[in-house]
């Protein structure tokens, strides 16, 4: 957890809606100097803050309607600092709750160096990784309706499947596979969605591709050198580390990636383990499949995996081989190697942050 620790001669408050703004600004001592509800508009903020310009913060809670008050700030040169969700529970703690408190207990935290940062990631690559996210939703969504159409099949007693739904002639055949007329409509329907999905899908991806060799051209290249990480894969990991210096250690990255667990203590006494959902989602998915990958067709990782089986379960074994491939992507991205199959397979843990110097 980072705080935002930097003085100021005003702290100003945001508790963020889509259409108003309760704002509070504290100066120095800690006395409110503004504190009241506007509308959600760029020159009426502009307008309340503008006697404090000289030395100002401006803190919000990370929700959906962040990215505009990031933009303006970014345009007027303000500081700005961005609040972890799950982190900010002192705002939702106390006998009442409203937006006036919470504006007012965001600039107190601002001021007093407790306010917990997220990561304010960069407007031009902002809508991209958005539409990465969104498109990793519709796949999803594909799946469910092929599964769909699957699981009616076999409700109706038809012959299995001999190819993937994927494949358009499948497609086309379940066109006037039943004879109810009310079973081929739900069918019918999933398969519009499904082609619909098959021809913008591919499109959308072209896109995203020349985004991500724009933006990031050197993470894209050295991260296609893994062996079984796709195109997909690479640009969600991409996306989603924005910028490998933003992360002052290896161990920080694997805790943000999800890839390591953090144990719950107290009085020398383990509970167990804590804030398992707290990092980047994505990226988690993004190794976890990574790590089945790099296990298809290559034997000397198939034997890797093997030799650590002989010491824990299947699932620990691939949870390790996750770590360490996000350990490995960390070195290779910060040092600006490739990866390097050989070294990785034969390095131990005490290596992995010499093996891509």
């Amino acid at each position: 957890m980072k705080f935002y620790t930097t003085f100021h001669k005003y702290y100003c408050g945001i508790d963020l809606h889509a259409r108003i703004l309760y704002v509070c600004i504290l100066d120095t001592s800690g006395n409110k100097v503004a504190h009241q509800k506007i509308k959600a508009d760029k020159t009426e903020l502009l307008k309340l803050i503008s006697p404090y310009l000289e030395d100002i913060v401006i803190g919000v809670e990370c929700m959906h309607c962040w990215y505009w008050v990031s933009d303006l700030c970014a345009e007027q040169d303000i500081d700005f600092a961005l609040g972890h969700a799950l982190y900010m529970k002192a705002i939702h703690g106390g006998k009442a709750k409203n937006d006036k408190i919470d504006s007012y207990k965001i600039a107190s935290l601002l001021r007093g160096g407790n306010f917990p940062l997220a990561y304010n990631y960069p407007a031009n690559m902002r809508s991209t990784r958005d539409l990465l996210r969104r498109r990793t939703r519709l796949v999803q969504h594909g799946a469910q309706l092929k599964a769909h159409i699957v699981n009616t099949n076999s409700q109706y007693n038809y012959p299995p499947l001999e190819l993937h739904m994927k494949n358009k002639c499948v497609r086309q055949e379940f066109q006037t596979r039943f004879d109810d007329q009310a079973v081929q409509r739900n069918v019918n329907f999933d398969l519009a969605i499904l082609d619909a999905y098959a021809q913008e899908l591919k499109k959308l991806e072209y896109y995203l591709e020349s985004k991500a060799k724009k933006h990031q051209p050197n993470y894209y290249a050295q991260l296609r050198t893994i062996p079984g990480i796709g195109l997909i894969l690479v640009m969600t990991i991409l996306y989603e580390i924005g910028d490998i210096n933003r992360f002052e250690s290896v161990q920080k990255f694997a805790s943000y990636c999800r890839l390591v667990k953090c144990k719950a203590e107290s009085a020398g006494k383990t509970y167990g383990t804590s804030g398992n959902k707290i990092g980047n989602g994505h990226l988690k998915w993004a190794f976890s499949e990574a790590a089945v990958l790099y296990l298809r067709g290559n034997d000397k990782a198939r034997r890797y995996l093997n030799k650590l089986q002989k010491r824990m379960s299947k699932a620990k074994a691939l949870s390790v081989l996750e770590h360490k491939l996000g350990r490995s992507v960390y070195f290779m991205l910060k040092n600006k190697t490739v990866f390097d199959d050989e070294r990785f397979l034969k390095s131990k843990v005490a290596q992995w942050g010499e093996l891509y110097t």
